[in-house]
């Protein structure tokens, strides 16, 4: 679990959790009142059930840890003060990023001056929204160093998993750059490995860089020390996978002043649409007893997918303004397209469109947590011999927390994924035939994929086991039964084995350096 989940749970609200720090920012219901069988305690606790308790603010104070130094603007908003320091330190490491890629540029200072300033910011904003909390990620950073530097190469990547995405992907890029041959990697190993041990200032500044320690997102090693030493702008970072570059090669550095703002202006969309609704249709009413049994079902359907889509703004802020740090800084460039502008999409974490219009699981998993869909693939999906599916679904449960609404959600997305690869593999072919048919597939399968997902999820926002099975007790298991007919009855298509295919022709990996590429991502 990251920094800023672990946060997230001290906070007085319910929390959803998420990954890469998307659990932060949450609005949630008061916990841990009595179920009263009826008249107006039963309406009082329906009501407490999805309804903000007033005292919020309040009763986070003596669990927060960090600083208690904007205590009076959470009393005034009525926000935990957890949330509020992190979204102030978040707005602090903006102006941090600013001035760090205008004063500390590359070409004005060395890459050792580069690595000290960011890992100190990174100590103190920790430090300020966690207080003595910070030394557990000091101590994890440390401890797994030591395993880096006193291991044997070929040990150190087994005892990492247990810790968090750098450590772990890290560990894997040095065991594959010291250890295998080239004809031992795939392409996206090959560029992703390294091939000598990091410095402990460089490893610090990988794992604690101000830009990154409390939301993340998680990215390649080679691409942090390009960044830092100021190469991030050469070729080889700017072709894809069959090395011609992507667009045109501009001379000049590229600015990322409009992403910045791009991005800035989607977080305030973002914030203000979950700040509004949040309340107005939260997913906790889907498990009342008066909604469950005077709704009629297709409207519980709906509702359901109105409250998960109310409920996405807050994940879409937190990652998007943790893209825009590090792309003030000068950290997140990714080529250009075709029109030659300059693409700051590097470490992106989310395509909000291709989320919200996705046609299938697959899709919206891949654009949705990106880099965590990269780490899971690189670290799980590529290594494990056996069902790599079912073992990247469950790393990725572990390793978000120990709540059983996690291990329900994701077990149920293995159901969901490999029913919806069977589908995909044996109907879809039928409506190929013209564009109308095409059209109305797309339209089908965008409203079976928002259904499943919202089903899917809802025991990772309810996190309890008894809320999570009394939400599909009502829904009668049916999406469960569903996919285990599909699953049953359709053959699928050994993905695994087209992976090797793949491998053979490298020309066709649309994977080896654009880590946002759709075609990198396989969970």
């Amino acid at each position: 679990m990251t920094t800023a989940q672990s946060a997230a749970r001290r906070s007085g609200s319910s929390s959803t959790g998420g990954g890469g720090g998307g659990g932060l920012f949450i609005i949630g219901a008061a916990e841990g009142s009595e179920t009263n069988p009826r008249g107006e305690d039963a309406r009082k606790e329906r009501k407490d059930l999805y309804v903000q308790h007033p005292s919020m603010a309040t009763q986070s104070t003596a669990s927060c840890t960090g600083s208690a130094l904007l205590q009076p603007i959470s009393d005034i908003i009525n926000l935990p003060l957890d949330q509020v320091n992190f979204v102030a330190c978040q707005l602090f490491a903006l102006l941090m990023a600013v001035w760090f890629r205008l004063y500390l540029h590359p070409s004005k200072t060395s890459p050792f001056v580069r690595h000290v300033v960011a890992t100190l910011l990174g100590f103190y904003l920790a430090l300020f929204c966690f207080g003595w909390y910070s030394l557990h990620f000091l101590v994890q950073s440390g401890l797994s160093y030591s395993v880096i530097v006193f291991a044997g190469l070929e040990r150190m990547h087994k005892p990492m998993m247990v810790i968090t995405q750098k450590i772990t992907s890290l560990a894997f890029e040095i065991h594959d750059g010291l250890t295998k041959r080239e004809g031992q990697l795939t392409p996206g190993q090959k560029y992703l490995a390294i091939r000598r041990i990091p410095s402990l200032l460089e490893y610090l500044s990988y794992n604690c860089n101000f830009m990154g320690i409390l939301a993340g997102p998680t990215c390649a090693y080679n691409d942090y020390m390009a960044f830092i030493e100021g190469t991030c702008y050469e070729p080889r970072h700017q072709e894809n996978a069959n090395g011609k570059e992507n667009g045109k090669l501009k001379q000049s550095e590229p600015s990322p002043k409009d992403d910045v703002i791009s991005k800035l202006c989607t977080c305030a969309i973002s914030l203000a649409i979950y700040l509004s609704l949040c309340k107005l249709i939260p997913v906790e009413r889907a498990i009342d007893e008066d909604f469950i049994n005077n709704t009629p079902f297709h409207l519980q359907v709906v509702y359901l997918y109105l409250a998960m889509l109310a409920l996405r703004p807050k994940y879409y802020f937190v990652w998007t303004l943790a893209d825009a740090i590090n792309n003030a800084a000068g950290f997140g460039f990714n080529g250009y397209n075709k029109n030659g502008s300059p693409r700051w999409d590097l470490i992106s974490n989310l395509r909000i469109l291709d989320i919200e219009f996705a046609t299938s699981f697959k899709l919206f998993l891949d654009n949705w947590n990106i880099q965590t869909s990269l780490w899971l693939k690189r670290v799980c999906y590529e290594r494990c011999p056996v069902n790599a599916t079912a073992a990247t679904f469950l790393l990725s449960a572990m390793w978000h927390g120990v709540y059983p609404g996690y291990y329900l959600t994701f077990l149920s997305g293995i159901g969901m994924t490999m029913a919806a690869r069977a589908v995909r593999h044996n109907v879809r072919p039928y409506f190929q035939v013209s564009d109308t048919y095409k059209r109305i597939y797309d339209v089908i399968t965008w409203a079976w994929t928002q259904v499943a997902i919202s089903y899917t999820v809802v025991p990772f926002v309810l996190l309890a086991v008894g809320p999570s099975l009394k939400f599909y007790r009502s829904w009668y298991f049916c999406l469960h039964l569903l996919c285990l007919l599909v699953v049953l009855a359709l053959p699928v298509r050994s993905r695994r084995r087209d992976a090797k295919g793949r491998q053979e022709s490298p020309e066709k990996d649309g994977g080896a350096t654009n880590n946002c590429s759709p075609k990198d991502k396989t969970t």
